[in-house]
Formats: structure tokens, C-alpha cells, sequence
């Protein structure tokens, strides 16, 4: 009896330390992860296989694998590498959604688009066309809502993405003094640049397409999310107060308001956290984030883009040497890099091996460090140059996500209590730990931050 006693009397002591306040559960924050298959295929040390993929995976809660395309004309939702996705037993569609055996919690999407779709002979604006012209189709969206449903179900994914290829903004050039005056005057008698005529109605439709689809879904609670790509205005072609109600969540594509094709003979910062001095009051990432917030979509289904990649400008002798932005006077893309193998574009392990490093101490030239100028407000970003040398050569300016940046956006997520981080692409990150050791800084360093 004695003992009953006893143990009556501690148990009421045990329930008593837990007696209090309801503790408050935080949501867990997304963190999105591209996945661009087209790495799978490539030559060298830019090649991503899935083995090097896994290790990425403990830390996303989505994994969006790219892309599918449509066919030109039966709109149909398809592969665009059917030997590389859809290959009987080997395809990557089932090897990729086969990793949720290993990794329950990870949710994987189809993406459509991401301007990877993209056909022999054909410039972008007939590209895009086709996207547009499936909007105004009725017959067209209805067999691509069919296609795309049965690319998830066949192949196991969870949802669709929809990296929707709308028509890009134009250009604008950093102008100053004379040339504000000038390029306001003129704006009276031009008009402003026309992306598309049609903006309204193709805003409506895809609105359709996408209420449409989550209707299609809903019996399997497949997910659906859109992705907007960088320089897609979002007042001309999404209708945000309506969307939350067919979405999931949204991506939004906060980089490359400026690159070397966009910008070919101005170098600036293609991706900062808040606006710069003198420049587009719209190109940078809070700005992005908080026209969506004013248009009533949920802050907790945004995901703000980060690039784990630089764009990089070829300095010349005209370009001056202190490397503050922004630059005239560059000439297009930097040299290509070993990587990526694309001019301009350099992946986060590229750019650190160009940073000061034991390996280039005493390189001269072309093999000479950049010098690394840091962001002491944490609000615009980072960049590092070599100015042009005497014969005009060697010259180099990039701007780049690196972890640092990348947490401090994180923080900005956290602080705007946003649904998450979405990361454009493990691809370009550092998979396989080349710069420290560590492989995926970049993504290590944001998922760090979203949940301390």
C-alpha cells in the first residue's frame, strides 16, 4: 500500500513540472531544392549523378526535378530527354522518386518549364510563344492538364511545379544625371516596352490552368506550386490574390536582375537582398517578396530564390579599377568555366577557386586571384574582380551567392516569417566539397539559419 502510495505521489509530481502554457509549435520552414537533370548528362566535374545528390536530400523538404517541356503541337506535357527520364526500369522519373523509400519526409515535384524548354532552330520568342499559345487554347490546357496529371501518377511524384515560361521584361540600363531626364522625356512620346499585348487575358487563363489542375489533383492530394522565373513580371501575368487558393506555395526567382546576356555592356549586382542606390527600385529580393505580401498572398507560401552561382563581365581597360558597381564599359561574358562550361555563369565551387586560395597565392594573370569585396550591411551582396591588365586582358568582375549571403537571406525568411528558401540549383552549389571540404555549403548555411 505503502508503495502505491509513493508512486501515486511522484507521478502527480512528474504531472505538476509539465503543468503550464501550451508550448507554441514553429512551423517548419520549406527548403525547395532544384534539381536540373541536365546536369545528370554532363561531362566533367560539373556532372551531378544521384549518389552525389543524396547528400543533399537530409536537408530539403522538397525536391523539384526539371524539366518537362511541352510538345509544340498537341500540348502535350512531356520528357524533354525521354531517353534520360523515361528509359524502362533505369529512367531517372523513377529513380528520383524511388529516393523517398530512403528519405520518407521529402516530398518530390515534376517541373514544367524553367526556360530549359527550349527547341532546335527556335528563338525565344517563338518559344515562349508556345506557352502562351496553350493559355488560349481551351483544348490544349485540357490535354496538358491530362499529360502532366499522368506524368506525376505514372512515375510517383507528389506534384507538379509549374515553372511557367511568360515572356521577360526588358532590360533597363542604370541611367544618371542627363540620362534620367532624357530616358523620362522620352518615355512620354514611346510608351513603355510592351512584354505582351495580350497580358490580361493570358493572366486570366493561366489562372484557369491552375485552378484546373488543382481541381485534377485533389483526388490524389497532389501538390501544385509555381515557380516565378527571374524577370517574369508578376503584375502582368499572376493574379496573386486569387492564386493562394489553387497553390501550394510559390517560388519566387529574386536573382539575376542583371546578367551578361541581359547586360552585356553593364556589370552590377544581380541579386540583392534590398535595393541599391540609383538603381531599378524593383530589382532586388525584398521588393519581389513584398509585392506578393501587399497582393494578399500568404507570407507562409512564399519561398524566396537563392542562385548558388555568380554572373560574371569581362573587364577592360575602360572598366577602371576599383571595381565598384555598377560597371560600364565590360564586354559581355567572362571566359567560360570549367563547370558550367558556359560563359558568365559560374558555379559557387568555380568562384571560389578564382577567390584567394593556397592553390592560386602566386598566380599572375590570368591565373592571379580576385580580389573579394565584402557587404558590410549584409543587404546587397558580394563580389570580386581583377581589373584588366595594361593590355586590356584578364580582366574579370563577378557578383555570387556564397554562404554567407545565402544565410543572411535566410535570416530575412525567418524575420518576414516567409514559408521558405527555395535553392536554384544543387547543381551549381559545392556537391562535391572542392572549396572546404564541406559538401553543399550553401545549402548546409541556409537550412543552419532557417531553423537556429
Amino acid at each position: 500500500m505503502k508503495i502505491l502510495i509513493v508512486f501515486s505521489l511522484l507521478l502527480a509530481v512528474a504531472l505538476a513540472g509539465k503543468v503550464g502554457p501550451p508550448q507554441q509549435q514553429v512551423p517548419q520552414k520549406h527548403l525547395v531544392c532544384y534539381y536540373d537533370s541536365s546536369n545528370f548528362v554532363k561531362e566533367g566535374l560539373g556532372k551531378l549523378i544521384i549518389d552525389d545528390l543524396e547528400p543533399s536530400l537530409q536537408f530539403c523538404t522538397y525536391l523539384v526535378y526539371g524539366y518537362a517541356g511541352i510538345e509544340r503541337e498537341t500540348y502535350k506535357a512531356i520528357s524533354l530527354n525521354q531517353n534520360l527520364d523515361l528509359d524502362l526500369g533505369k529512367g531517372l522519373y523513377r529513380t528520383v522518386t524511388r529516393l523517398k523509400r530512403k528519405y520518407p519526409n521529402l516530398k518530390i515535384l515534376l517541373s514544367i518549364g524553367g526556360d530549359k524548354d527550349i527547341e532546335t532552330g527556335e528563338d525565344a520568342k517563338d518559344l515562349t510563344n508556345k506557352y502562351l499559345d496553350l493559355l488560349e487554347n481551351p483544348t490544349g490546357r485540357a490535354r496538358f492538364i491530362n499529360t502532366a496529371y499522368a506524368l506525376v501518377k505514372t512515375y510517383g511524384f507528389d506534384g507538379l511545379d509549374m515553372a511557367w515560361q511568360f515572356p521577360k521584361n526588358k532590360p533597363k540600363k542604370v541611367h544618371s544625371g542627363i540620362g534620367s531626364f532624357w530616358k523620362g522625356f522620352k518615355k512620354v512620346f514611346t510608351g513603355d516596352f510592351i512584354v505582351d499585348e495580350n497580358a490580361d487575358a493570358h493572366k486570366e487563363q493561366y489562372t484557369a490552368l491552375l485552378r484546373d489542375l488543382k481541381n485534377e489533383f485533389r483526388t490524389d492530394n497532389f501538390l501544385l506550386s509555381a515557380t516565378v522565373l527571374p524577370n517574369v513580371n508578376s503584375s502582368l501575368f499572376y493574379d496573386v490574390p486569387s492564386l493562394s487558393s489553387y497553390i501550394d506555395f510559390v517560388n519566387l526567382g529574386t536573382f539575376d536582375f542583371y546578367t551578361p546576356e541581359r547586360n552585356p555592356e553593364l556589370a552590377d549586382l544581380p541579386a540583392p537582398l534590398y535595393e541599391l542606390p540609383d538603381r531599378n527600385p524593383e530589382f532586388n529580393l525584398n521588393y519581389q517578396v513584398q509585392y506578393w505580401i501587399r497582393n494578399s498572398f500568404p507570407a507562409n507560401k512564399i519561398n524566396v530564390g537563392i542562385a548558388t552561382y555568380g554572373r560574371a563581365w569581362k573587364m577592360t581597360d575602360d572598366s577602371g579599377d576599383t571595381g565598384v558597381p555598377p560597371i560600364n564599359k565590360v564586354e559581355n561574358a567572362a571566359p567560360t568555366g570549367p563547370n558550367t562550361v558556359t560563359q558568365g555563369f559560374y558555379s559557387w565551387p568555380e568562384v571560389c577557386a578564382l577567390l584567394p586560395n593556397p592553390n592560386n597565392a602566386y598566380g599572375k594573370g590570368a591565373n592571379a586571384p580576385l580580389s573579394r569585396v565584402l557587404d558590410s550591411t549584409r543587404r546587397h551582396g558580394v563580389y570580386a574582380y581583377r581589373a584588366a591588365d595594361k593590355k586590356g586582358e584578364n580582366g574579370i568582375w563577378v557578383a555570387y551567392e556564397d554562404p554567407d549571403t545565402a544565410a543572411d537571406k535566410a535570416s530575412y525568411v525567418r524575420t518576414q516569417n516567409l514559408g521558405g528558401v527555395a535553392l536554384f540549383d544543387l547543381a551549381y552549389d559545392d556537391f562535391r566539397g572542392s572549396c572546404t571540404g564541406d559538401k553543399y555549403p550553401i545549402l548546409r548555411a541556409i537550412k543552419y539559419r532557417l531553423v537556429n
